[in-house]
């Protein structure tokens, strides 16, 4: 194979930055585009015009059966995910899922099952995993600099309720979930993923602000081996965007402020930024293509990722319907 033809499942927004990132990739082609909305298939035309010629669907099954396509980019609503993602499957092809992954746990556990029976890809566009100051916090931690990871605290807040009002986000029949569903699904996996730590118990409170979905949350975890982490994920905020991220481990510290980082390694008591040059940054696009092609062995973020993360996020629901109940994992 010296391209890989993708099937473009959903060209809104985020469906247009995928789109924008595989045309950057010499190895992938854009084969066809599916999306009920004639708007939203508008902004691509007009937006792209090298896509002109490329085949264009309303029903993204008929698509599946016409084109001949080796794999499948889902940025549909979140609900929409796992019908749609089952169905690229059993077509025969690859399939990249926009976060937060599908529709539970169940349904997570049901389609990874799937592409393992049918021995096709299945990853989950987490694009911290490939962008680099996220690598170096992971690979400081992975590396043992910081020693044993005792206390972490996670931080999000954006406008989120306000500018997601009126939209799909704030359906939950839609979104399946709200803020700590959408932007924090980012905030929990990259805890997860830089330390490798596996939950033990969640407890969480969780406010509404008086919408259909969760809109701010406080989330704390329990880790196997005894690490506590805090997330704070603030979906009422007046200001754009702003997250922290702070690990502490029994030999150091490292700090990310607004894509900042700063360390303390062993015997420092004062935090240093660091202005080093950070590891490459890719995409999850560049890096699909590449497992495709056989020049990765994984995904950078595979499907387990969305698995834990559905599982993490349905015990703090669990937890604040139940008044903070602890919920062990």
């Amino acid at each position: 194979m010296e391209k890989v033809r993708f099937l473009m499942i959903g060209v809104g927004g985020m469906g247009r930055e995928h789109i924008r990132r595989l045309l950057q990739v010499p190895e992938a082609e854009i084969a066809a585009l599916a999306d009920p909305s004639e708007a939203a298939l508008e902004q691509v035309r007009s937006r792209f015009p090298d896509l002109a010629g490329v085949a264009v669907f309303t029903d993204y099954r008929e698509a599946i059966a016409k084109v001949n396509a080796d794999a499948a980019v889902i940025v549909s609503p979140h609900s929409m995910h796992f019908e749609q993602g089952m169905a690229c499957l059993e077509g025969g092809l690859h399939v990249l899922m926009e976060k937060p992954f599908v529709d539970g746990s169940e349904n997570a556990e049901r389609i990874i099952a799937q592409a393992e029976k049918l021995n096709k890809h299945l990853a989950v566009a987490y694009q911290r995993h490939l962008q680099g100051p996220y690598i170096y916090i992971r690979n400081l931690i992975q590396k043992g600099e910081l020693g044993n990871i005792n206390y972490i605290c996670a931080y999000q807040a954006q406008n989120w309720q306000q500018g997601t009002t009126g939209t799909w986000r704030q359906n939950p029949a839609l979104s399946c979930g709200g803020q700590l569903n959408d932007s924090g699904s980012h905030l929990l996996d990259i805890v997860l993923w830089a330390t490798g730590l596996e939950p033990e118990s969640v407890s969480a409170l969780i406010d509404n602000r008086g919408t259909q979905v969760d809109i701010d949350s406080a989330v704390t975890v329990r880790f196997q081996g005894g690490a506590i982490a805090t997330f704070n994920v603030v979906g009422s905020a007046t200001i754009g965007w702003h997250e922290d991220v702070s690990f502490h481990g029994d030999k150091g510290t490292v700090l990310f402020r607004n894509s900042r980082i700063f360390v303390a390694r062993e015997g420092q008591r004062e935090i240093v930024e660091v202005k080093e040059e950070l590891p490459a940054s890719s995409d999850p696009n560049r890096d699909f293509v590449d497992l495709i092609l056989g020049k990765v062995s994984e995904a950078a973020a595979p499907s387990s990722c969305g698995l834990r993360i559905a599982r993490l996020t349905e015990a703090a629901w669990r937890s604040a319907a139940n008044g903070s109940q602890v919920i062990r994992l």
